[in-house]
């Protein structure tokens, strides 16, 4: 799954191509995660790299390309769903995985410095809202598995509930500063699934409790 439309680093090669894609990205990861995205440069990911300055120049030609190329990389390159059998098995595992990435010290200082830049890189932000998509449309169908077993009602927007598992983890990551563990991750999941067993994610006019 890519972007659509044939930007600079948005083709997916093999190879030797590949491996110098993956430096790179990583090297970007990691001067996002030291130094956020207002001091990223080209030049400095093709050294951190070790690849050429004009491989990077013309494969990404711009700092927000190559941010975006990071994103989907991640997006793909995530954990697939955890099927539990249960509604509330399934969004702790999702809670979980959410948690340990945020938590991890170099990716929750990749995702804030990347957050950061979203809200005035129209780009990055359409990049960053790309990754959320992916990642909330994997999980969605352990919500829609719950609708046909009976476990929450008929027309229960699926992918609202799976936003409302990580969300209480992105806010203690950017806004509360609260500790990150597996309890909050926990109850993070709880209180969507109870939400959503009593009906509080039912689209407008479908469906009911």
């Amino acid at each position: 799954m890519g972007f659509e439309g044939a930007d600079p680093g948005t083709v997916r090669p093999g190879g030797r191509t590949a491996r110098v894609r993956a430096a790179v990205l990583r090297a970007t990861g990691d001067a996002l995660a030291e130094r956020g995205f207002a001091h990223l440069d080209l030049a400095d990911i093709a050294r951190r790299a070790e690849v050429g300055r004009t491989t990077v120049y013309r494969r990404w030609g711009t700092v927000t390309i190559l941010v975006a190329d990071l994103l989907m990389d991640m997006a793909e390159q995530s954990l697939p769903r955890t099927e539990t059998g249960s509604l509330l098995g399934d969004l702790k595992a999702n809670a979980r995985l959410v948690r340990r990435t945020l938590a991890d010290p170099r990716q929750g200082a990749l995702f804030k410095a990347v957050i950061a830049a979203a809200t005035c890189e129209a780009k990055t932000a359409e990049a960053l809202h790309r990754f959320y998509d992916i990642r909330v449309k994997e999980w969605a169908p352990c919500v829609q598995q719950a609708i046909d077993r009976g476990e929450v009602p008929d027309g229960t927007d699926v992918q609202e509930v799976i936003r409302a598992v990580s969300a209480p983890l992105y806010h203690r990551l950017l806004i509360s500063g609260d500790l990150l563990d597996e309890a909050a991750a926990d109850r993070a999941a709880e209180a969507a699934a109870a939400a959503a067993r009593a009906g509080a994610y039912l689209r407008g006019g479908e469906g009911g409790a």
